[in-house]
């Protein structure tokens, strides 16, 4: 008798753990921590492929923070620096192409194309308008100042971000 209550005891444990674990749901992915940025962009695929420096907005409509970008990256043209809006409707040739996965994503390209810096997400202003000043004029930046995500590279053939 007590064998059959240890063997039915045993039995509902184990009914309970299996029905506990069948009813566990498998974890929620995990997102991408970053997105791949464009090592090199042709400059012909973009307006003004004649300026010394690029930056590149690449965004979405439905996305709220591409507009924000988009502001502060938009007072930054002038004479040598071409900003332009890659959005992804209307170009997503250009996102294809250049494996854009996430927005915003701001890339800052040299006369070359080669990317110098990146900025994948909101940035700050400060940020990215140092960013530009330090590409275009090295030592315009102080050393301790954080140039934001993907700042300057060393390496103009190793992208930024």
């Amino acid at each position: 008798m007590e064998q059959l209550v240890i063997a039915a005891v045993a039995l509902v444990v184990a009914v309970s753990v299996a029905a506990v674990l069948r009813r566990r749901e498998p974890d929620a992915p995990t997102a991408p921590t970053s997105y791949p940025v464009p090592a090199q962009l042709d400059r012909t695929d973009f307006d003004e492929p004649g300026v010394p420096w690029l930056v590149a907005v690449f965004s979405s409509a439905t996305c709220l923070a591409c507009a924000d970008v988009w502001e502060k990256a938009a007072v930054l043209a002038c004479d040598d620096v071409a900003v332009q809006e890659i959005e992804a409707i209307e170009r997503r040739d250009l996102h294809e192409r250049y494996r854009v996965e996430g927005v915003p994503m701001v890339v800052i390209a040299d006369a070359d194309g080669v990317t110098r810096a990146s900025f994948i997400g909101p940035m700050t202003a400060t940020d990215l308008w140092a960013t530009v000043a330090e590409l275009r004029s090295p030592g315009t930046v102080p050393e301790a100042c954080d140039h934001g995500q993907g700042g300057p590279t060393d390496d103009p053939a190793r992208p930024a971000g």
